[in-house]
């Protein structure tokens, strides 16, 4: 997949792609409907299959002191669209000059032939552009045909009555329902990042974990979970199953959030690798325990339940068991 980071003289094999635009957090089911769309667009174009997306989220730019919100990072974001297929990448840093376009200068300047020189754009009815969110998807079909460029406007889909949104996954993290954020998602929700040092503690009780930091995501309900681990590279790459703790870790007296992976059946050293941990069954609490004792035993019956949860789960599988109904918005 082809990264581009900027918008200004692009190579002349991005000129004429076709993109859908968004924020794509999550990569859930209802970008998946938007993505096959452009897709479609693409071949039936010759045209190459991109996506133009934003970083930081402006939600952050926004309110850059708000709680952190988002299902994924840019790297994870960016590796779930290579798997999707999408050939072209525009991450557009958003900053003040781009936030301060108007939708008529955001068309002209970054879609029209000042800028990429786009095809065809596919985005949701519920699109907004330009400064002060002024632009409708209305406005840019009107704007790209003007500027020479087609533009398809996706109803929002739903999933149980409720439009699939980050915002929904993201309430049903918060809730411990993982399956329920899959369904969403048409995928695990994962959280991807470098495996760091921690304090060693888990490999003293005869559970060493791979510890990975949450810093700028949502949290998801604190607690242990079964979860699928794919090792993205170095000498372990593959997938695994395993059982993860998420939280503060109250039994140690630490209050920075971080995701602590134990490996089934796993020997090696994960340090610097690139894990990503998909969230599969909420299995109990974070809780504190009345000695290490109590805690090493519960840990059995944590790693037990987990196998249990992930028996009919193979490792690296992307949807969950039974698979996902339609695609939603």
């Amino acid at each position: 997949m082809q990264m581009l980071r900027h918008h200004h003289q692009p190579p002349p094999d991005v000129r004429r792609a076709v993109i859908a635009i968004g924020n794509f957090d999550g990569v859930h089911r209802g970008h998946l409907h938007v993505l096959d769309r452009t897709r479609a667009a693409a071949a039936r174009r010759g045209a190459r299959f991109g996506v133009l997306t934003f970083e930081p989220h402006p939600r952050a730019f926004f309110a850059p002191d708000a709680p952190p919100f988002r299902l994924m990072n840019a790297r994870a974001r960016a590796h779930r669209l290579e798997k999707l297929g999408v050939e072209l990448l525009v991450e557009l840093p958003f900053d003040a000059a781009l936030a301060a376009l108007s939708p008529e200068d955001f068309a002209a300047r970054v879609l029209g032939p000042e800028g990429l020189d786009v095809a065809h754009v596919t985005v949701g009815e519920d699109f907004c552009f330009g400064r002060g969110r002024a632009g409708t998807g209305e406005d840019l079909a009107r704007l790209g045909a003007e500027l020479g460029f087609d533009v398809d406007l996706l109803p929002l889909l739903g999933e149980g009555g409720e439009v699939v949104s980050s915002s929904a996954i993201r309430r049903a993290l918060s809730e411990g329902a993982p399956d329920v954020a899959a369904r969403m998602m048409g995928h695990w929700h994962r959280i991807e990042g470098e495996v760091i040092h921690g304090e060693k503690q888990g490999r003293e009780l005869g559970y060493p974990t791979a510890n990975m930091a949450l810093d700028g995501l949502h949290l998801p309900r604190f607690g242990v979970y079964a979860v699928l681990v794919d090792v993205l590279d170095g000498p372990h790459r593959g997938s695994y199953h395993g059982v993860a703790s998420l939280g503060v870790r109250p039994m140690f007296g630490e209050n920075r959030p971080n995701l602590e992976s134990f490996v089934f059946d796993f020997s090696g050293d994960l340090y610097g690798a690139t894990l990503s941990v998909g969230l599969v069954a909420f299995l109990r609490p974070e809780a504190r325990f009345d000695g290490l004792e109590a805690l090493i035993a519960q840990m059995d019956r944590d790693s037990a339940a987990a196998r249990a949860a992930l028996a009919s789960v193979a490792p690296g599988m992307a949807m969950a068991a039974g698979g996902m109904p339609g695609a939603a918005s």
